[in-house]
């Protein structure tokens, strides 16, 4: 028997029909000689630290970091039976295929499954890539089993950042809440390995609007004459001139106006004309997170309603995977380019125009076999859409998704740059101009933006020039401009920021090591993370902007350095990457780990935490008071945080703040009103 353990059920719902003849029974589909089991995610969980050992119930400091030095898991409570149906099954197979999803996680999700039951290095494993659900690309999968020895490497990444993950949370959540009770504070301070600097970007760009203060600069516009037109331009500060900001900004208005007084109808002369020939390659098909940003800017979503639309779309079988981080496509695609362009000219008047203007002879950069990995880009997949069952949401992704692959099949938009020097009264003004040439793939895209715009920028157009030609100045004047803050994160730009990474390290010499970094997170989590964030009310959306809650800013100020700044978290995921590729050991990246901790502890721990400002304060020994919930009666009481427990003050709880001043118990007394009055016998 040949069993194929799938990541959910529609996956293996899927290979079953590609299987054909399939049965479904209750945990799993009988294809002749082939059974297709599931699970539902991971089904396995790490172990608590309790469970490795008792005193870790206690959070005390002195326990920490807790290593285990054999890892443990444990089945979900939840997936039960469902893995007891799995075991039943793995344990009877001849051969095992692992149907997890094509990626570092999906590689461990069924990997660890056969680990825990026993089989992983006793049976023969195969490994199945499924990129998208449509029967074509089921049969192709089936066709193209491979050895699941050949994704140690992936399996390892996803262990180790697992367990990685795990190391940092429990010990730094149980440090920092700890260290945080003695200041005071009484909620659990929660920390995570990317969570915790993604929050740090936030608070950061939060702290620098605060303290942004606007400042005038100024610039010289110039219009000079020439025979075949008017010529605008800009003056060129000398770099050592006086008066520049840090930014090279000209701050004295004085010399901006004597600028503009000196060439005034001045006669200036052409030093130097240049002319480039320029194009714009098509834009790359999507992957998650750049679909996440794109659709983010064009129509508001959230990274996690595009996650969850482009799941609802593979799982119609109209789209291919849609977790992926990659953004090329696999020469072996292009047979079904045919009928994916067929379909997509039915979509609407729109995509009818566009698919006769694409030329499927043409091949973009994103067709590259190298770039390939388990997964490419997300496409149209050989399925025809109907876009009247799909929601507006899903019309609106599909849309982008078809329109980038379509750009695949039309030339690269080309222009002719122009830039001109003209001297006068020994001062430099610079024109610049643009000419588009050919749009080509910006057919596409009339009257929308994309990420290729900014470099792109249409300038206007200059008239043709000589070099040593004169020119008469027709108007000089000043340009007022003013510094502007920083813009608050959306969710689009977060997400952009956490896969670029090495723009915010606080080590700038991390930066170019960093530059082909993946960011920190996955694609698959990156939205999971920013959603968290939220749930824990350390961010919340304020319009389309992010802004820190007092909780999240609190969090930060209590937090170390080198835990709040991606600096290590980039780097880890650099080393990930590494182990994936199989360049590193997972004990190497734990022989590490295990000095990070060790040091994170240590800077959590020493960290001088300056107390809540309207914290109540012990009337017996001035250290802050905490507000806890009896178990016993549910009642809340204010205790002393002093952290040897010397002090036994308790006060009652009055209205969210200590009774101080208790009222004196009452005496028990009989409906008389008379004391200790006892009934007698009779």
């Amino acid at each position: 028997m040949r069993l194929f353990i799938a990541e959910k059920p529609s996956l293996a719902e899927a290979i079953s029909k590609g299987l054909g003849n399939a049965t479904k029974q209750r945990s799993c589909f009988v294809c002749g000689n082939d059974v297709v089991t599931w699970c539902f995610g991971h089904i396995l969980e790490q172990y608590a630290p309790q469970e490795y050992d008792e005193k870790y119930k206690s959070w005390d400091i002195a326990l920490l970091p807790i290593i285990p030095e054999k890892w443990q898991m444990k089945v979900k409570a939840g997936a039960k039976d469902q893995f007891k149906a799995v075991k039943e099954l793995a344990l009877k197979a001849d051969t095992i295929v692992n149907a997890g999803d094509p990626d570092r996680e999906g590689q461990l999700l069924v990997d660890e499954v056969l680990n825990y039951i026993g089989v992983l290095s006793k049976k023969p494993i195969q490994r199945i890539l499924v990129n998208a659900l449509d029967e074509k690309s089921v049969h192709e999968a089936l066709a193209d089993l491979r050895d699941n020895r050949e994704f140690i490497g992936l399996r390892n990444s996803a262990l180790a950042r697992s367990r990685a993950d795990w190391i940092i949370g429990m010990n730094m959540t149980r440090a920092c809440t700890k260290h945080a009770e003695k200041a005071g504070y009484s909620s659990v301070v929660s920390v995570g390995r990317v969570q915790t600097p993604t929050l740090g970007l936030v608070v950061r760009r939060e702290k620098e609007i605060a303290d942004f203060h606007p400042v005038n600069y100024f610039q010289v516009s110039a219009t000079w004459q020439h025979p075949q037109g008017e010529i605008k331009s800009h003056w060129q500060i000398p770099e050592d001139m006086e008066g520049l900001d840090a930014e090279g900004r000209l701050l004295e208005k004085s010399q901006a106006e004597a600028i503009a007084a000196k060439v005034q109808g001045q006669t200036g002369t052409i030093r130097k004309v240049e002319q480039k020939k320029g194009q714009s390659e098509p834009l790359l098909p999507y992957s998650l997170s750049a679909l996440q940003i794109a659709a983010g800017k064009k129509y508001g979503y959230s990274p996690q309603q595009v996650l969850d639309t482009q799941q609802e779309l593979y799982e119609k079988k109209l789209t291919t995977y849609p977790r992926s981080d990659c953004d090329y496509l696999p020469t072996n695609q292009l047979a079904d380019v045919p009928q994916i362009i067929e379909n997509l000219s039915s979509m609407s008047g729109e995509f009818a125009k566009f698919t006769k203007g694409a030329n499927t002879t043409l091949r973009s950069k994103a067709w590259n076999d190298k770039k390939i990995s388990a997964h490419h880009a997300i496409v149209p997949t050989t399925v025809k859409a109907n876009m009247d069952e799909l929601t507006e949401m899903q019309r609106n992704l599909y849309g982008m998704i078809a329109k980038a692959y379509l750009a695949q099949f039309y030339p690269a938009q080309k222009f002719l740059t122009t830039r001109i020097e003209i001297e006068a009264a020994r001062e430099t003004f610079v024109a610049n101009g643009k000419v588009i040439l050919s749009q080509g793939w910006k057919t596409l895209y009339q009257g929308e933006t994309t990420d290729k715009d900014s470099e792109n920028e249409e300038q206007s157009q200059l008239p043709t020039v000589q070099n040593g030609e004169n020119v008469t100045n027709l108007k000089a004047e000043l340009i007022t401009k003013i510094t502007k803050p920083p813009k608050r994160f959306t969710t689009s730009t977060l997400l952009a920021a956490m896969k670029n990474i090495g723009s915010f390290v606080k080590d700038k010499s991390l930066k170019p090591i960093l530059k082909d970094c993946s960011g920190i997170g996955t694609e698959a989590t990156r939205a999971g993370e920013i959603e968290l964030l939220q749930e824990r009310n350390y961010l919340k959306l304020d319009k389309k902007n992010l802004v820190p809650t007092e909780k999240g800013m609190m969090i930060i100020d209590l937090l170390p350095d080198s835990i709040t700044y991606p600096d290590i978290t980039a780097l880890w995921e650099k080393n990930l990457e590494a182990i994936s590729n199989r360049e590193m050991s997972v004990q190497d990246f734990f022989s590490q780990q295990k000095t990070y901790i060790e040091r994170l502890l240590d800077d959590a721990i020493h960290k001088e935490i300056e107390p809540p400002k309207d914290i109540p304060k012990c009337p017996q020994c001035g250290r802050p008071l905490k507000l806890i919930t009896s178990k016993k009666n549910g009642k809340k009481y204010w205790i002393c945080t002093d952290p040897e427990r010397a002090c036994k003050s308790i006060f009652s709880d009055k209205c969210g703040k200590p009774d101080f001043n208790p009222a004196p118990a009452k005496k028990k007394t009989n409906s008389y009103g008379k004391k200790n009055f006892k009934r007698k016998a009779g």
